[in-house]
């Protein structure tokens, strides 16, 4: 592994070169270091800053290979399994130069984390499995559908359902990075506890979130197949699964069997939001979040208070 080292956690936007690929990751805050591994798979990292966080812990957030500034594989826009996130990840971890970190990822990144956590625990304090969920696959989707056709009957009066609807459909057929970031910003009301009650106040989100086209396939165009289900036991860092109540997508019932699955985990229902409960709660999402890493690393709840970090 050739990874060359300069001032590896000071605040600002660093590259690395692992196995011979850019990395790219940006450091903010202060505090214990959490890696924060961003969801899609494909979406730009900008859409996970956790200013709130960044009060109390020094949050990484890498650009996951194959978007933005970090580099593109020979095998693009395949080959961006979990193994390779992973290998990465070890990479990256191994370049900051600590004993260890935490480990935060959102969506897909939650698949990401949880794979890399069962794997190589070493140098991992503590996991944040951010709207995660034990496996993928048809039981998966069939849920998903359920919760949009109920959202759809609850919002059937919106003007922007259709385009929401549609977005929906357009999926299979997206090709490209445009036509990705298009879907992405059409479907941003569902993934939202009250997206249109807030409207002015997501618009911002909705306007600058972005991505890059990942197929989910390997380089042998075989599906990266999710399913850790059988391998969730023996995960043995530390545990919070965090999940919005309204959350379409990798919702409250994956969030209840990773909690079951994974021995002494704690989980986190955020009550009034979706998919993003770090930008629809960001206080409530901050301060469990922050309790729990200090918990884990043995610290007490009065160094919360008292402005831990």
């Amino acid at each position: 592994m050739n990874i060359r080292r300069t001032d590896p956690l000071a605040a600002g936007t660093h590259t690395v070169d692992i196995d011979g690929v850019t990395q790219r990751y940006h450091v903010h805050g202060t505090g214990p270091v959490c890696v924060a591994h961003a969801g899609g798979p494909g979406i730009s990292w900008e859409y996970l800053r956790m200013p709130a966080l960044e009060r109390h812990l020094t949050v990484v957030y890498p650009e996951p290979v194959g978007t933005g500034g970090s580099g593109r594989l020979a095998s693009h826009p395949h080959g961006y399994t979990r193994a390779r996130y992973s290998r990465l990840l070890d990479g990256l971890i191994e370049h900051l130069g600590v004993p260890e970190v935490h480990l935060l990822g959102h969506s897909h990144g939650g698949f990401v984390a949880q794979y890399h956590a069962v794997r190589h625990p070493e140098r991992i304090a503590g996991v944040i499995l951010y709207e995660s969920a034990p496996f993928t696959g048809p039981e998966h989707a069939a849920e998903a559908v359920r919760l949009v056709q109920e959202f759809a009957e609850r919002h059937s009066e919106n003007a922007g359902l259709p385009a929401v609807l549609s977005a929906f459909a357009a999926v299979p057929s997206i090709a490209d990075d445009a036509g990705f970031t298009t879907v992405l910003r059409d479907l941003v009301p569902v993934y939202f506890a009250d997206y249109w009650g807030r409207e002015k106040e997501f618009a911002p989100f909705r306007a600058a979130v972005s991505g890059t086209f990942v197929s989910g396939l390997d380089e042998d165009l075989e599906p990266d197949v999710i399913d850790d289900s059988r391998r969730l036991a023996s995960l043995t860092p530390p545990t919070l699964v965090v999940v919005g109540r309204h959350d379409f997508i990798c919702g409250v019932r994956w969030a209840q069997e990773l909690h079951r699955l994974i021995p002494g985990s704690e989980l986190l229902i955020l009550e009034r939001s979706g998919h993003f409960g770090h930008i629809e709660e960001p206080e409530h999402f901050s301060r469990e979040v922050t309790r729990f890493v200090l918990k884990s690393l043995g610290h007490s709840a009065e160094a919360y208070e008292g402005g831990a970090g």
